[in-house]
């Protein structure tokens, strides 16, 4: 197990973008830390208002993106556009290769955390999805999915079948069990949570459990957000 916070992080600056990268990333690079389980890339990002990135190529990658504020645009080399808000998830399958553009598309920053996963297979043909998820029930909701015991969900499929992400979003003090997993990565995207064992989580703090053996995520008392990656 090892808890990361969130100053600890690797950051990029500038005038119209604060990037927060929870694995080397760019120019960014620890050997120690390149990823966890399938995940290559997670990235807590602020765009501000008409500022965004440029059309750039994918390849062989799952890119998933979860908005907690504003509005964040989407354009891709294959037709596909959408707006992605809070409480809707996307996926973007890189495949055999794609290019794209994402701006803040509101009048606020948008903030938003983006995280790649390596695919089960090369060479796939590029497509998108998005798709609202309602997270008021104070449970655990997979959003996107590969695992088998997700198919009967209405989690977006993901091109890897070992991988899925799960997002709580609870009230001051609720709490859900966390799934058994060889790797489980738990980022507490807004508020403060107790996980057993290990203790607070506070905004942006991350916990990467190997062997996870099902413990409880507790919010803190103003609530909280959670992004979990369950792998196998």
């Amino acid at each position: 197990m090892a808890i990361w916070r969130a100053d600890e992080r690797f950051v990029t600056a500038e005038s119209w973008l604060e990037s927060r990268h929870s694995f080397s990333f760019g120019p960014f690079y620890d050997p120690a830390n390149i990823g966890f389980g399938f995940l290559v890339a997670h990235n807590d990002d602020v765009v501000a208002p008409g500022k965004g990135f440029e059309t750039h190529p994918h390849q062989d990658l799952e890119i998933v993106t979860w908005v907690l504020r504003g509005a964040l645009a989407h354009r891709d080399s294959e037709g596909h556009s959408g707006v992605v808000h809070p409480g809707l998830v996307q996926r973007m399958t890189a495949g055999s290769g794609i290019r794209h553009s994402e701006w803040n598309d509101g009048p606020d920053p948008v903030h938003y955390v983006q995280m790649w996963v390596r695919p089960d297979r090369f060479d796939l043909t590029p497509s998108y999805a998005q798709s609202p998820f309602d997270l008021t029930t104070g449970e655990l909701v997979p959003v996107v999915s590969g695992l088998p015991h997700h198919t009967s969900s209405m989690a977006i499929r993901l091109h890897q079948q070992s991988a899925g992400l799960l997002v709580a979003r609870l009230g001051p003090d609720q709490h859900v069990q966390l799934p058994e997993a060889p790797y489980l990565h738990v980022f507490v995207a807004e508020g403060t949570a107790t996980l057993e064992g290990v203790g607070t989580l506070a905004t942006a703090d991350a916990a990467r459990l190997t062997n996870s053996d099902g413990r409880q995520l507790t919010a803190g008392p103003t609530g909280a957000e959670a992004l979990i990656w369950e792998m196998h």
